[in-house]
């Protein structure tokens, strides 16, 4: 019974997001096609595979002027999120001050700008900070665009995908 009760808790958590690395080369052509055009003097580095909620996307990362994007797209091409690697010193004042106020002392790994696609145009979303905090725990934060609060906290392990 015991082994049973572990495995209904294990399985949600599998469905709910299966990623997996592939080669750029193994990417649909209509996913690259998509990428390429909205950056096209961009280099394409690194692709996943993710599965979340029964649908199948796709997340192509790319270096452009020194920095990683990651572009996230549907089966069929469509893109739907992007996510811009940033420097700290770039966030607004009002973000840096959330986040200094919550986390003293925390050292920050990754800052991203997160936008929504829609057609030609994206609207940013929200800010994404990978950090260690002062008690050395691993956190993935994601702010309000104004500063004005948290909108989640994850914590993370060493090596988990972002």
């Amino acid at each position: 019974m015991k082994a049973l009760t572990t495995l209904l808790l294990i399985v949600p958590a599998l469905a709910a997001a299966q990623e997996e690395s592939i080669p750029v080369s193994k990417l649909p052509p209509e996913i690259r096609s998509a990428v390429a055009a909205r950056y096209p003097t961009a280099r394409m580095t690194g692709a996943a595979k993710e599965t979340e909620d029964g649908k199948t996307f796709f997340e192509v990362t790319i270096k452009l002027n020194g920095k990683n994007i990651d572009v996230t797209a549907t089966q069929s091409g469509e893109l739907t999120l992007i996510e811009r690697e940033m420097s700290r010193k770039d966030l607004p004042a009002a973000v840096l001050k959330l986040l200094d106020e919550k986390y003293p002392k925390a050292k920050f790994h990754l800052v991203e700008d997160v936008s929504t696609v829609s057609g030609a145009g994206a609207t940013l979303s929200y800010y994404e900070v990978q950090l260690t905090d002062a008690n050395k725990q691993l956190l993935e934060v994601q702010v309000a665009v104004d500063g004005s609060k948290i909108l989640k906290e994850e914590k993370k392990k060493a090596g988990d995908p972002d």
